[in-house]
């Protein structure tokens, strides 16, 4: 095992633990809005009919706004990410100075 604290068994489980909820946190978003779409046009589909900037709302999120969620989702995932290797990298390097 090597002496630097960013390269143990305790740092890596951590990260990994952390990584983990994050992704199962994005997941859920994603896979709430590609459920949701279909659910509303279901029990909705007067709603989801209407028109908005000559798009059905239907059509607006599923071919206009569906795809830059997806680009927020993974934009929050990266950064988030980023911030949790900085984050524990930093708790693992002050534990070794004590």
């Amino acid at each position: 095992m090597s002496s630097d604290p960013i390269n143990t068994d305790g740092f890596l489980a951590r990260l990994m633990r952390d990584q983990l909820k994050l992704s199962i946190t994005c997941a859920l978003f994603f896979v709430t809005a590609l459920i949701a779409l279909p659910l509303l046009n279901y029990f909705q589909p007067e709603w989801m009919a209407q028109r908005v900037a000559g798009f059905t709302l239907t059509w607006l999120i599923l071919g206009v706004l569906f795809f830059p969620f997806v680009w927020i989702i993974s934009f929050i995932f990266i950064k988030k990410s980023i911030a949790l290797e900085n984050a524990e990298a930093a708790a693992a390097k002050d534990s070794q100075k004590k």
